[in-house]
């Protein structure tokens, strides 16, 4: 189905693994940038957000082709940094997969809410996406900035045929919702376990 985000990334979703169950860097990476220009579709407010969650995907995608035999394991990365003791600096490969993590939180959501609640505008689409993922870790400032670009959101419909979604049929979003945020909730408990889950912005 040509122009389907999900169909792309679904292919991609693929690859993300290795025979062990272990997540891969460059495909994980992959997967982000295929789901990433969703963001365009709210116009140019969500500039600023897109420009962040590809500053996170680039900062680990340089460190993965810095040694790519090293670095072919995600989680490796934070390691590295752990044991380096740079893991918790803004500026560390940690930090930008934490936060990776949390911006595709929001855009999982962001698809779960729109095939569970047919009735609800855009606008409450994003609000109780926002409320359940990225709220509770982001300042004031932070809130502010989203929540404004949130409120220009396309309407639904016109939103969900940029997408590629065609009339009511919702498999293919649902099939990567279903694939993705398990993906998502495994980066969590890693980085929870190496005390990295509980930055705020």
């Amino acid at each position: 189905m040509e122009g389907n985000v999900f169909a792309a990334a679904l292919e991609k979703i693929e690859h993300v693994k290795s025979p062990e169950g272990e997540i891969l860097t460059r495909p994980f990476l992959d997967l982000c940038k295929t789901v990433l220009p969703v963001l365009d579709n709210f116009g140019p407010a969500m500039g600023p957000v897109k420009s962040d969650i590809g500053g996170n995907i680039l900062r680990l995608e340089t460190r993965y082709l810095s040694s790519q035999s090293e670095f072919n394991y995600l989680y490796r990365i934070v390691r590295s940094e752990i044991e380096s003791k740079k893991a918790k600096s803004s500026s560390s490969c940690a930090n930008a997969l934490l936060w990776l993590t949390r911006a595709m939180d929001f855009l999982s959501e962001l698809f779960g809410n729109l095939m569970v609640h047919p009735d609800w505008s855009m606008s409450q689409v994003c609000a109780d996406s926002y409320g359940k993922s990225l709220k509770k870790w982001h300042g004031w400032l932070a809130s502010s900035s989203f929540s404004v670009a949130l409120k220009l959101a396309p309407d639904r419909k016109k939103f969900m045929s940029i997408v590629g979604v065609k009339g009511d049929d919702v498999s293919d979003m649902e099939n990567f919702c279903g694939r993705f945020s398990p993906l998502l909730e495994e980066n969590h408990k890693f980085l929870a376990s190496v005390g990295m889950d509980n930055l705020k912005a």
